[in-house]
């Protein structure tokens, strides 16, 4: 018999499976319901400081930011091989207590940064480290987003209202003017001017803080140089905030209109936009030292 003749069978034909890519989609579905129901109130009122505090409107910018940059690196994400670890588990266990912990304390800060906690270990759980750590600066930028604790805000408040008070009547001593400081209050010939908590430099810390890490993200390209920028905007902030009270001080003793008027609306943005010049040259000299 002629085995060339014996007809080999005819191939089969595998059926494309449609439900293959359909149980990870709805996996992520199930988890995305279950995260916003979770979240839905906590992220409302987070809304809801953002527009009625204006130190704290910066908020309103960090998530499209976040997800511009996600974007921006889909391709280097989604080129790591999905590598799903039980490992992300303990960190959404991390997340979960960070809720309980805050939602029987009444702590805001903590709820809300558990939401960034939960996301950092649900991207760990289905897609691995390795993806994980690519989208870590997205994930820090949603960290930047909530405002930190009352108690911690009131115990900088104090020291930095003490500090730029101090600062500005030295400064005013040194261009000449009588001036004589008390806590918070500087003593003038024919004003008083008081330092509040609004004028203790944390708006400007924390709008610098998100400027650091916007520039330390495009202009530098190791960690060390971003970190450091990061920690230079500290510094920085409460420098530009000093000159404000400073100038405002030796304006008020000549001009007091134009001092507790324009100039005292004004200086805000001048002093910001002055620390983001300032930060912007940072970056550039780290950059070439650092990296």
């Amino acid at each position: 018999m002629n085995s060339s003749a014996i007809a080999e069978p005819p191939p089969i034909a595998l059926r494309p499976q449609p439900l293959a890519g359909i149980a990870p989609a709805w996996k992520a579905a199930v988890v995305a319901g279950l995260a916003g129901w979770l979240y839905y109130g906590v992220c409302i009122r987070l809304v809801q400081d953002w527009w009625t505090f204006d130190n704290l409107s910066y908020g309103f910018l960090i998530p499209p930011l976040a997800l511009y940059f996600a974007w921006m690196r889909r391709d280097e994400v989604l080129a790591v091989p999905r590598c799903p670890s039980a490992w992300g588990l303990a960190v959404v266990a991390l997340a979960s207590l960070m809720y309980l912990t805050g939602k029987l304390g009444a702590e805001f800060f903590l709820q809300r940064l558990s939401l960034v906690v939960l996301l950092a270990g649900i991207t760990w759980t289905f897609w691995g480290y390795g993806r994980l750590r690519k989208l870590a600066f997205p994930l820090v930028m949603l960290a930047a987003m909530v405002p930190l604790p009352a108690i911690v805000l009131n115990l900088m408040a104090a020291p930095l209202q003490l500090f730029a008070s101090d600062v500005a009547a030295s400064v005013s001593r040194l261009c000449g003017i009588t001036v004589y400081r008390d806590g918070n209050i500087i003593h003038l010939a024919h004003i008083s001017l008081g330092v509040e908590e609004a004028c203790s430099g944390l708006s400007s810390l924390a709008s610098l803080v998100i400027g650091s890490l916007l520039l330390g993200q495009l202009q530098c390209t190791r960690l060390r140089s971003r970190t450091a920028l990061l920690l230079l905007s500290a510094p920085l902030a409460v420098a530009v905030n000093v000159a404000r009270v400073s100038g405002t001080a030796i304006l008020a003793d000549y001009h007091e209109e134009f001092a507790m008027g324009f100039y005292h609306s004004f200086s805000g943005w001048l002093v910001f936009v002055a620390g983001l010049g300032a930060l912007f040259i940072a970056a550039k000299l780290l950059h070439r030292i650092l990296d």
